[in-house]
């Protein structure tokens, strides 16, 4: 419930016009899961949404998520993708539906998604201590917490830190949770 707020500073000050979405693969219960991830061009994260299928259903459902609580001049101009098809679906469904202004690029370029790709390396070795999870809650409960600690760690919150370096994010955190 708090870390709902940290997320608000992640959101706001790393605006970028340029999304990098991807997914990756993690074990829950035995079995694969996706974590579906989007950062901007400077590699701030803007959102992630753990799903047990990777279909255009979760896609959209992870951008719905992404793009929720956003102003029009906040969402993204262009959104770069791999070649998964379903991204595609997703965004004609979300251009459709108004949740996506029409002028949004959707882009299929492999390279441009390096970023995100390095950010990933970065979450799996924070992951790969866990040897997978026990259930899709605890996962995402888990998970949520690297991805604020991440989030701060790249400094997107440090227009709202009172002090600079690791006492500001000490501080940030015993704001939000009230310690």
């Amino acid at each position: 419930m708090i870390l709902w707020a940290v997320r608000w500073y992640w959101k706001r000050p790393g605006f970028s016009s340029s999304w990098r979405i991807d997914e990756i693969y993690i074990k829950v219960k035995g079995k694969w899961a996706y974590l579906y991830r989007a950062v901007g061009k400077g590699g701030d994260t803007i959102d992630f949404f753990l799903s047990q299928t990777r279909n255009a259903k979760a896609a959209k459902r992870f951008l719905g998520k992404a793009l929720n609580g956003l102003r029009e001049w906040e969402k993204p101009e262009t959104i770069n993708t791999d070649k998964a098809p379903t991204y595609g679906i997703a965004i004609n469904e979300l251009k459709k539906n108004g949740k996506l202004p029409d002028t949004v690029k959707h882009r299929q370029v492999k390279y441009l998604n390096n970023v995100i790709e390095a950010d990933h390396g970065k979450l799996k070795q924070l992951i790969k201590p866990v040897r997978g999870f026990k259930s899709l809650k605890t996962a995402y409960a888990t998970i949520k917490g690297f991805e604020v600690m991440r989030a701060l760690k790249k400094g997107q919150a440090e227009l709202f830190q009172f002090q600079e370096g690791i006492m500001g994010e000490v501080r940030l955190i015993e704001r939000q949770f009230g310690v």
